[in-house]
């Protein structure tokens, strides 16, 4: 039996309930069950036929799975950039101590010469 307007999975165990009383039964009964349930679960709404609740299934199925590749691929692509940001931050922190060491060579040096140079004026005062 081929039903239309059935909106929800009531609805169409009435409808079921009708044809087995005229002997016969509503056409993929069971997984049009099945599709009513899940669009109820997730708020779907029902085209009301069969073949159009199947092709929403089925296009909300192609999204969801789209949208699950996308997510690996940005995956992938993050776990690539770490590798990279992690080198870089060595880098980064290989010129830092570099900085810091020409900092250190240049207060000493700076240091060394004020103090040799006191010690020349102060030795010259003293002859």
């Amino acid at each position: 039996m081929r039903v239309e307007g059935i909106e929800s999975e009531d609805e169409l165990r009435k409808a079921q309930s009708s044809a087995q009383a005229q002997g016969t039964s509503v056409s993929n009964y069971n997984e049009w069950s099945e599709i009513l349930k899940s669009f109820e679960e997730y708020g779907i709404e029902s085209t009301g036929t069969y073949a159009g609740d199947k092709a929403r299934l089925e296009e909300i199925e192609a999204a969801v799975s789209e949208y699950i590749e996308e997510l690996q691929a940005q995956q992938q692509v993050q776990q690539n950039i770490n590798p990279q940001n992690k080198e870089d931050e060595k880098v980064q922190e290989s010129s830092k101590t570099d900085r810091q060491q020409d900092l250190k060579a240049t207060i000493a040096n700076a240091t060394s010469s004020q103090i040799m140079a006191d010690y020349m004026k102060y030795y010259h005062m003293l002859m």
